[in-house]
């Protein structure tokens, strides 16, 4: 047999088994028996994200594009789309939506989507895993399915089910139908129940499952003092599903994640490291590798990856060993239940403060004398945002929770209680970042300024000796920063070849990388600094869905304006005047990295959004902004005065300290107004000028334009849809 015949074509199947190989030649503990093994549970929390996608979620097209869910699956899977298909042996696509196959045709969409069923499916392939180990230590049927009850159990913290279930939601009937598909799983979720003539409602957490026989039994209803929700949803819903779970360990897996069969048959051996006493503490958190398997949707989508893969690998690993400072980051983590329900929990849940209630656990566990360990010899998957409001969204989310951490009483215990090596470990790899952005961008807005202030006074230089420029050495210095990518190529290197690794980092810089990065610098920023002055700091539902459509201009101007656009505008317009009154030279060498940041900050919104550059798109987003701009009624999506009014509401909570920093960049307005006033831009010039381009060479010049549209709209629809996009760019941009 050829080796060609047996090896998968799937790529990612190629590149499961290889990390599944490399894996068993890492240091793990040895497995017991299954009787012996540790139990544990996992735990997922679920609002009302997609559960099963719908025939009509499928099919439903909102774009200008006219491509659907299943179109975009299929072009994105498309091997796994035949092989489809020819399993269910259809040879014509319009029976998909058979009654026979449309089950089938729904389950194969949501498993390639950031949908419940997807992590549902992963999730239950530790039963699996653990039914084969059993089979293979001779146990009988009987044995192995007690010992299923006994050591894994699956619990889905859906805290709205029971209003799902009232409202007739068709995601009840599809959790209904995850529960029939698996027995082992269990739905934790909130009743509401209405109690005498007074209205008053009593709460009960709720355990149900599915009896085996096509209908939902329930298990355990316990009444609670009242609503269980009182501050952040996510972790309120952990909190109130955690009395539910029998393991002695517990795992949270987010809604967007996945297991694999071949990980889940390590997972005795991960759960014998919380028995290995390597240390004075005990092991409390154990960490593992997570795969992003969004990579292949969008550029967007790449360089999420790309940073995750940077962090969940190369950042924990030093973190973990040697600087013994990594926390609670995320799922798919497993704690030790003893050790946290009996010192607080696994997640706090104090409205805003505890906004990233993730890192809260590991705060919670260095306190009260945990240890986290991280280890690669497993990995789960997970998806992430994919476009650019969701990442926008994302980061936002981030930069506030890391705001509201400083002001935290735990940081602040931490602080006082950690040796000093570890709190500089523990400053740089978590709120520091947030902290360094926001002087990266003070900083940038500071040189900015002081190079036209000195341009427009005209004292560019010491004394009498005009200073000297070194330019060059800014340029060489900036490609220093590339630097910055060498471990990641590394990583990439070793994992697919070194060959991949460089075309992919290649790839990364040709699609726009750094104006992604560069752009999200300011994201995260803006909303540290606004949250540390203000306050507000908020969950922000980013949604998981796969983004195929335009965005609006006036919709990108909402989101982008406050954030990056007036800036990039305003640093733009202050390098303009510099380079107008600069006599010192080597104006390039000198501004090039901010004229860099000024462009990142105003085009990245528009060059990672769909159709930005297609005619017709450009029109019809012209004429909504112009109807935004004058409107005055209907809300912030409907009138810009309104969402002017609504997006600077918040100075007024600021205080008389936060009032005086703002009002500095009005003094820096006022300088520069002087410096132009005693400029000569403004002085009358009575002499005669002879203009640059002669009127003739104008006439000429309009003319061949007219012509050349002329030609453009009788050929129109000869041309192919590339050249009809940039001939009408060039036009649009000429004319």
């Amino acid at each position: 047999c050829h080796p060609d015949d047996v090896e998968p074509k799937s790529r990612e199947a190629r590149r499961r088994l290889n990390y599944f190989v490399n894996s068993l030649f890492m240091k793990m503990p040895h497995a017991p028996s299954i009787q012996d093994m540790m139990s544990w549970n996992v735990m997922t929390p679920f609002y009302s994200e997609d559960v099963t996608y719908s025939k009509g979620d499928l099919e439903k097209r909102t774009d200008a594009l006219g491509v659907s869910t299943l179109l975009y699956l299929q072009t994105l899977y498309k091997n796994d789309w035949t092989n489809f298909l020819e399993r269910l042996e259809i040879s014509d696509e319009s029976k998909i939506w058979s009654k026979k196959n449309i089950e089938e045709t729904r389950i194969w969409a949501s498993i390639r989507a950031q949908t419940l069923s997807r992590t549902v499916s992963g999730m239950m392939y530790y039963e699996k895993a653990l039914r084969l180990l059993a089979n293979l230590e001779r146990l009988d049927e009987d044995t192995t399915n007690d010992l299923m009850g006994e050591k894994f159990g699956y619990i889905v913290a859906c805290q709205v089910y029971g209003s799902m279930k009232k409202n007739q939601d068709s995601k009840a009937d599809d959790i209904e139908q995850l529960m029939h598909r698996f027995p082992h799983m269990r739905v934790a979720y909130i009743d509401s129940v209405k109690h005498g003539r007074s209205g008053d409602s009593i709460c009960f957490s709720v355990l149900i499952k599915s009896d085996g026989c096509g209908k939902i039994q329930e298990v355990y209803r316990v009444r609670l003092a009242g609503n269980p929700v009182l501050g952040e949803g996510k972790p309120e819903n952990q909190n109130h599903a955690m009395i539910f779970s029998r393991g002695e360990m517990v795992q949270t897996i987010d809604m967007n994640q996945e297991g694999y069969f071949e990980e889940a048959l390590k997972m005795r051996n991960a759960l014998q490291e919380f028995g290995e006493h390597k240390g004075p503490l005990p092991m409390t958190i154990l960490g593992l590798r997570e795969h992003i398997f969004t990579g292949a949707v969008s550029s967007l989508a790449n360089y999420m990856a790309l940073q995750e893969t940077s962090f969940v690998t190369l950042g924990q690993r030093v973190l973990a060993n040697p600087l013994c400072i990594r926390l609670h980051y995320g799922h798919p983590d497993v704690f030790d239940k003893l050790f946290f329900i009996t010192r607080g929990g696994i997640s706090k849940s104090s409205k805003g403060i505890n906004l990233s209630e993730d890192i809260f656990a590991g705060y919670n566990n260095v306190v009260r004398g945990g240890q986290v360990g991280f280890k690669e010899y497993i990995q789960v998957g997970k998806g992430r945002d994919v476009g650019m409001s969701q990442i926008y969204k994302f980061e936002a989310k981030l930069s506030q929770g890391a705001a509201e951490q400083s002001l935290s009483r735990d940081v602040y215990r931490l602080g006082h209680r950690l040796d000093f090596c570890r709190l500089f470990s523990y400053y740089f790899g978590g709120i520091g970042h947030y902290f360094s952005n926001v002087l990266t961008v003070l900083t940038i807005y500071v040189v900015c300024y002081l190079l036209v202030i000195l341009a427009m006074f005209d004292i560019e230089k010491i004394g009498e000796r005009v200073i000297t420029p070194e330019g060059t050495i800014q340029i060489l210095l900036g490609g220093l920063g590339l630097m910055q990518t060498f471990p990641l190529f590394a990583t990439l290197g070793v994992e697919r070849g070194w060959w991949a690794s460089a075309v992919e980092i290649f790839q990364v810089f040709v699609s726009g990388g750094p104006i992604h990065f560069m752009f999200h610098i300011q994201t995260k920023a803006y909303y540290m600094a606004q949250t540390i002055f203000v306050g507000g700091a908020k969950y922000r539902a980013t949604g998981r869905g796969f983004v195929t459509q335009h965005t609006p201009f006036d919709e990108q101007y909402r989101f982008f304006a406050s954030s990056h656009l007036y800036l990039g505008i305003e640093m733009g317009a202050s390098l303009i005047l510099m380079g107008i009154y600069t006599t010192a030279g080597q104006y390039i060498g000198r501004t090039w990295s901010l004229w860099l940041a000024s462009v990142s900050f105003l085009s990245a919104p528009f060059w990672f959004n769909p159709l930005t550059f297609e005619w017709n798109v450009v029109v019809n987003d012209y004429l909504t902004y112009v109807r935004w701009m004058r409107g005055s009624s209907g809300g912030p999506c409907k009138s810009w005065d309104m969402w002017w009014t609504d997006e600077n509401s918040y100075y007024q909570k600021l205080n008389l300290g936060s009032k005086m920093f703002w009002t500095a960049k009005a003094f820096i307005y006022i300088v520069m107004e002087e410096g132009i006033r005693r400029s000569t831009l403004f002085k009358q010039d009575n002499t005669l000028m002879t203009p640059w381009i002669s009127v003739p060479k104008v006439s000429f010049i309009l003319l061949g334009l007219v012509v050349l549209y002329g030609l453009y709209k009788y050929n129109f629809k000869k041309l192919s849809y590339p050249a009809r996009r940039s001939l009408g760019i060039v036009i649009g941009v000429l004319t």
